[in-house]
């Protein structure tokens, strides 16, 4: 049986791995048009709080505190409680380490989606935890960092920022409804039209009607140069739906052999399985894979004391 125990509590050294970087300084003469897509900030919208603002009305317009309480590893309040924990499983260099958030909301407009130096755009990054700090986030994960690519149907917080449909979407609705879609077959207009409230741009979905999900350990997210795969024992993000208003996210470390080695995805579909989600879906991971609570990342992204820049988390403000 796992081992369950209370989350690890650390303060992460601030440090952005800039991977793709050091990739496309060694691609060559291609090197300048490479940074130029996948390094230097392209900001299509500088103050996203002003900008939500205009277009939302009410408490849509911006976060709210939802005045709850922390004890140990759990939140509680009117809009939302928050229950932490750690799984470890395996031995030796086979040990896996996760942490689970099972999260129950009353009302879905709660969970909150934000931006890295609250700007849209591509490349724009920060660490997930300078994010949930800046907008006063008790609980935070990272998202789909959007950012990396310029498709994908973004809706956050009830406005629509982009509208490329290109791939298999999850999208959280207004009444505490989450589910798969297609994105090519509607329109970001359709879905805040139908009551979405945020939309996430990654995948793939790996449970749906109770069940892993056929072939997820061959799709491929995007295939341009230095993100092809994401096969394999890899540190994880995902949401799970449990019920309406009742959702699980897991991080799993990895690539820290004795500590944790990461999982594939269908052990990931596993876990949300045994979590009791119906329907889950894979965010991104890697080095981004991280779980902030009450001022502290509690994982270990990086399996070095540090985090990775990305473009957007989503959060319960405290």
């Amino acid at each position: 049986m796992p081992e369950t125990t209370r989350p690890r509590r650390r303060r992460i050294r601030r440090a952005v791995i800039a991977g793709t970087t050091a990739l496309t300084l060694a691609a060559g003469g291609g090197s300048a048009w490479a940074l130029d897509r996948f390094v230097v900030d392209h900001v299509e919208i500088s103050d996203v709080a002003a900008y939500e603002a205009a277009q939302s009305t009410g408490t849509d317009a911006s976060a709210v505190s939802t005045g709850g309480t922390v004890t140990g590893t759990s939140y509680t309040s009117d809009g939302a409680s928050v229950e932490l924990s750690t799984v470890v499983t395996g031995s030796g260099d086979s040990t896996v380490t996760y942490y689970v958030a099972d999260v129950t909301l009353t009302d879905a407009t709660v969970l909150r989606s934000a931006f890295a130096n609250n700007q849209f755009g591509t490349n724009i990054i920060d660490e997930t935890s300078d994010i949930a700090e800046q907008n006063g986030a008790v609980f935070a994960v990272n998202g789909d960092y959007y950012g990396f690519r310029d498709t994908g149907i973004v809706i956050r917080n009830g406005v629509v920022y982009r509208d490329e449909g290109a791939r298999q979407g999850l999208a959280f609705y207004r009444d505490g409804t989450v589910r798969v879609y297609d994105e090519t077959a509607t329109t970001a207009a359709e879905l805040v039209a139908d009551g979405v409230w945020n939309t996430l741009s990654f995948g793939p979905a790996i449970v749906e009607d109770g069940e892993v999900v056929d072939g997820i350990e061959d799709v491929e997210i995007d295939t341009n140069v230095g993100n092809h795969s994401i096969q394999g024992d890899q540190p994880r993000t995902a949401v799970g739906v449990v019920d309406d208003n009742h959702l699980v996210f897991v991080v799993v470390d990895g690539r820290s052999p004795g500590y944790s080695e990461g999982v594939t995805l269908t052990e990931l579909a596993a876990i949300m399985q045994d979590l009791g989600a119906t329907t889950a879906y894979n965010l991104d991971g890697g080095g981004s894979s991280t779980l902030y609570f009450d001022g502290e990342v509690v994982n270990d992204p990086l399996g070095k004391g540090a985090e990775r820049g990305t473009s957007d988390i989503l959060y319960i403000a405290g």
